[in-house]
């Protein structure tokens, strides 16, 4: 297969993972303003979890489902537990969030150790499928799928439920949503811990892709950042679409400018933050 193609497979598969992540890093940071340092740790944990939930003898999608509930009730207590008492305190929750993610990383290279654990395809998404006489690998298709299928659920959230109008009412004018009665604090922690869920099951079906290992916390959360700046915090769509941008950049950048990777990377997102500050699809603050 053509080195070119293999890499555009390759990249859309990666951002459907980087969609999964950073849709919930998205919607935190747009709704709480807050630049939550530990999601790339959430991806993490929920990768170790799910390694051990497999060992123990349960399903891959059982162990990513039951992976994704626990990081999410963990992510929900943080934020009533931590993040709730620092509300407007920005420097305080970067400080917060940073040490939360060194204690996991700590945490995690104590309990699960130091070596790199891959997690096995489920069976039967094992091989190929061939389209058009080219064949991709069926894990690969099938996390795509999940990307978009988690993409149109969170989007008929956001858009056709009570739930959605109040997290949007939260995320466009937080005050106002408070004066007309909606719980802005309950909404922090739902939207708190659905991101949280959602970090943790990409981190589950990431595993037979990158495998789990000490430091994937530190190789994610970057590339979720860049995302959300370009995209726009709070914007679905844009999470969607600077996925699939960050992940071309990465991919390509890491192939065909290896000495330059990050500079492919990075740059784009210097350029939008000069040029429109609030993201491609992120609204301006009033």
């Amino acid at each position: 297969m053509n080195i070119s193609l293999l890499l555009a497979a390759n990249s859309i598969a990666f951002g459907g993972l980087l969609f999964l992540l950073s849709a919930g890093f998205s919607l935190i940071f747009g709704l709480m303003r807050i630049p939550n340092l530990t999601h790339g740790s959430l991806f993490m944990l929920g990768a170790y979890f799910g390694v051990s939930l497999i060992a123990l003898g349960l399903g891959f999608w059982p162990a990513a489902i039951v992976a994704a509930f626990g990081v999410a009730v963990f992510g929900g207590l943080v934020e009533r537990l931590l993040l709730r008492r620092l509300p407007g305190a920005e420097l305080a929750q970067v400080l917060v969030t940073l040490g939360l993610s060194f204690m996991i990383a700590d945490f995690s290279l104590m309990w699960w150790g130091g070596d790199p654990i891959s997690i096995d395809t489920p069976r039967a998404l094992r091989g190929a499928t061939f389209v058009a006489g080219l064949g991709f690998p069926t894990y690969r298709i099938a996390v795509i799928m999940i990307a978009v299928i988690v993409a149109a659920a969170l989007w008929a959230l956001l858009d056709w439920t009570r739930l959605g109008a109040m997290i949007r009412a939260g995320v466009d004018d937080p005050e106002m949503a408070r004066i007309v009665g909606i719980r802005v604090s309950r909404l922090f922690t739902i939207v708190f811990s659905l991101g949280a869920g959602l970090a943790g099951f990409a981190g589950v079906i990431g595993g037979p892709i990158l495998s789990v290992y000490p430091g994937l916390d530190q190789d994610m959360l970057p590339l979720a950042l860049v995302v959300v700046i370009l995209g726009g915090s709070g914007s679905l769509i844009g999470s969607f679409i600077g996925s699939f941008v960050v992940a071309f950049l990465y991919n390509f950048g890491q192939a065909m400018l290896p000495e330059l990777a990050y500079v492919v990377l990075f740059l784009p997102m210097l350029v939008v933050l000069v040029v429109r500050p609030e993201g491609l699809f992120g609204r301006a603050a009033p």
